[in-house]
């Protein structure tokens, strides 16, 4: 594409000289025809009009082309001696050069308003662009469809492939699809995630990739970032594209987050209504069993007391009755409640029930990968969880080897939680086997 619209703009340039000179001629021509009724006082002005149409239609090299073309045309055409570039008379050298300049200044006047009205064009084509990106936006509810729909329209507009990864480094979507980042790819992607600064083929920041790598923001942080990469090696976003691409990107990451705060929504709305069925189904069973199996309780000892029936028989009938009623009590015990205490360790609070996380009392935002990892680590404090539990239990099985995905989110935990990420405290690191959360 970058070398089609290369050859159009190369096309076009040729055209516009081409223009200006067929116009310079043409205003020769009604001179020629002018000259020996009117004489040549008028002449002059008739190239103008050639000059300014080649300011306006072709731009500004066409239109001093057209200037110095109109110059040299009068001098040949209409000043003694005629038919050659030698000027005798002083009026005809001061007409010429007065030609020139009046010719010269026109051209730059109608190329600047020929330029504002590029500019003009240029923006509302943009804002074209990101307000289709946005409206289709609007209409995903996931994650997957954002990153579907993005990479569809970015790499259409960019005519190169496109893929979008998470926070993980992870592939959420790539077009055309299916796309496939290597560990070499993955791992300049985390780069980008961790810095925020762009990455790969074609950039001041050359790294061996063949996709080239820009940060998605949604403010300070950066929640994802998007590879792009063509099939002819050239740098996929020129450097004049570079806003267009930051402005969708912008849009990008107002549906990740959009996307994310609706997710986190209904997560919790099923949290809800999972502990409010639980409490439910509790209080019933302690409404509906709890009376009976004390009436039997008390039924039991009335019966020992007064020495009626087998002593053995209502032995063993109390025993059993007094495991029922503890049964009760711990069934009841485990309400929601207990759910909520949050896990501390050393000034992290990890609250599995709110899904937050906050050092030394501040909120620290994590991705849903990131907090995934963690809550897993949190609900097996000071346990080794191996690299394929962690990544089956966050990723899904089909993704337990891929171990660079589990490192990419324990490198990120570290950054935002350890107080030294280079010496870490929290999420311990054992060799060839897996991770843990280390308690005091």
């Amino acid at each position: 594409m970058a070398a089609l619209l290369a050859r159009r703009s190369a096309a076009a340039q040729l055209r516009g000289y081409a223009e200006a000179a067929l116009m310079v001629a043409g205003s020769t021509l009604i001179g020629l025809a002018m000259a020996p009724h009117w004489g040549n006082a008028a002449v002059d002005l008739l190239y103008l009009p050639a000059v300014l149409g080649a300011a306006v239609l072709a731009g500004l090299g066409p239109a001093l082309f057209a200037a110095l073309a109109s110059a040299l045309a009068y001098n040949f055409f209409f000043t003694a001696p005629h038919f050659t570039f030698r000027i005798d008379s002083p009026n005809d050298l001061v007409t010429v050069v007065v030609l020139f300049a009046a010719a010269l200044v026109t051209s730059q006047l109608a190329a600047s308003v020929r330029r504002q009205a590029e500019i003009a064009r240029t923006h509302a084509a943009r804002n074209a662009t990101i307000a289709g990106l946005a409206r289709r936006l609007l209409t995903c509810t996931s994650e997957r469809e954002i990153g579907a729909v993005s990479t569809t329209e970015i790499g259409a507009l960019f005519d190169c492939s496109a893929v979008l990864a998470g926070a993980d480094a992870h592939p959420i979507a790539a077009a055309p699809a299916p796309a496939r980042l290597m560990p070499a790819d993955a791992a300049v992607a985390a780069l980008v995630l961790e810095s925020g600064e762009r990455a790969g083929r074609g950039v001041d920041r050359a790294v061996p990739t063949e996709w080239q790598f820009h940060p998605v923001r949604s403010g300070a942080a950066v929640i994802a970032v998007i590879g792009l990469a063509r099939d002819d090696g050239a740098s996929p976003v020129a450097a004049d594209q570079l806003p267009l691409l930051d402005n969708l990107l912008d849009q990008v990451a107002l549906a990740l987050e959009r996307g994310r705060l609706e997710d986190e929504a209904r997560e919790f709305a099923r949290v809800r209504e999972r502990d409010q069925v639980r409490s439910a189904l509790l209080s019933s069973i302690g409404g509906d069993l709890g009376p009976p199996v004390k009436t039997i309780g008390n039924s039991v000892r009335a019966l020992r007391r007064a020495g009626a029936g087998d002593k053995a028989l209502l032995a063993d009938l109390g025993a059993e009755t007094v495991k029922v009623e503890r049964y009760l009590a711990n069934l009841l015990d485990l309400t929601p409640e207990s759910d909520r205490r949050p896990v501390e360790i050393d000034g992290v609070t990890i609250d599995l029930f709110q899904r937050t996380v906050a050092r030394d009392g501040e909120e620290v935002h994590l991705t849903p990968k990131e907090f995934a990892v963690l809550a897993e680590l949190a609900k097996h404090p000071g346990r080794v969880l191996s690299h394929a539990h962690l990544l089956r239990t966050v990723w899904g099985p089909a993704h337990e080897g891929q171990i660079d995905y589990l490192r990419v989110a324990v490198r990120a935990l570290r950054q935002k939680l350890e107080r030294n990420p280079s010496e870490p405290e929290l999420i311990v690191n054992e060799p060839a086997v897996g991770y843990r959360l280390k308690v005091q």
